[in-house]
């Protein structure tokens, strides 16, 4: 009796922000810098004439931006409400936050996606929807807090992608940047 006690009192202190779980960033970041990082010593080797290094450095540079602010969002849970929101330097067109309070949050709706998964969206009164953020570290004691709060029910409710999936992309981009390490060290010394 004592430890459900302990797991309500936890999941309703308020607030709390939860961040991308640091698997899918590392993932990611390693993914994207496993794919750009050989472009601009493949470009110089392969004597590629339309692109400039200028370009290319801007091209890359604006992918880490990219991903930068795709992987900054924040799932922000206050007394009021919960919501999305991105740092200051993202810029507004690319951010998409929301908020809802919490007595606002009427029903919660699951979709299957088009890859076989299932995603969960947040249901106002109005019919207004917000897709409920998946990928954060955390997310069980965000759910528990969202039940807390709204009481729903949220026991069915589990991440969009599981653990196992970013180990695989994690492993994957391992293999990736040692094949890339490979190829430009040997491409490296036949010059």
């Amino acid at each position: 009796m004592s430890s459900l006690s302990s797991v309500s009192t936890s999941a309703s202190t308020l607030p709390n922000t939860y961040n991308i779980s640091p698997l899918i960033r590392i993932s990611l970041w390693l993914f994207y810098f496993s794919l750009v990082t050989p472009l601009p010593i493949l470009a110089y080797i392969n004597h590629v004439g339309p692109i400039t290094f200028g370009s290319l450095g801007l091209g890359i540079s604006l992918g880490i931006l990219a991903l930068g602010a795709a992987l900054s969002e924040q799932v922000q849970l206050t007394e009021a409400g919960m919501g999305i929101e991105y740092p200051q330097w993202v810029p507004a067109w690319f951010r998409q936050g929301w908020f809802l309070d919490w007595q606002d949050i009427t029903a919660i709706k699951p979709r299957s996606t088009g890859q076989g998964g299932r995603v969960y969206y947040l249901v106002t009164p109005s019919g207004a929807a917000k897709l409920l953020p998946m990928r954060v570290a955390g997310f069980a004691h965000m759910t528990r807090t969202i039940a807390t709060q709204t009481g729903l029910t949220m026991v069915t409710v589990k991440p969009l992608a599981q653990v196992w999936m970013y180990g695989i992309l994690l492993g994957c981009s391992v293999l990736l940047a040692l094949t890339d390490t490979w190829i430009l060290w040997t491409g490296i010394n036949h010059l």
